[in-house]
């Protein structure tokens, strides 16, 4: 049986827990297995940068949409 190390995760979970913070908080265990996955990674950290650049994109489009339906 392979050893599970709870604090380690694959790129594909930490992937999915950048996207679940989109949506929620995180629990502490989760943030920090993150965290560290973050801190080691190659990809991770570029993919997290995508998510912000994307997020911060569907908020400045949000504001252009609401700033129209006001006029």
């Amino acid at each position: 049986m392979k050893p599970t190390y709870p604090l380690k995760l694959t790129c594909k979970e930490a992937a999915a827990l950048m996207v679940a913070r989109e949506d929620r908080a995180l629990p502490l265990a989760d943030r920090a297995a993150l965290r560290m996955h973050l801190l080691i990674c190659k990809a991770c950290p570029r993919f997290e940068r995508q998510l912000l650049t994307m997020r911060n994109a569907m908020k400045q489009w949000r504001g252009y949409v609401d700033g129209e339906g006001e006029r």
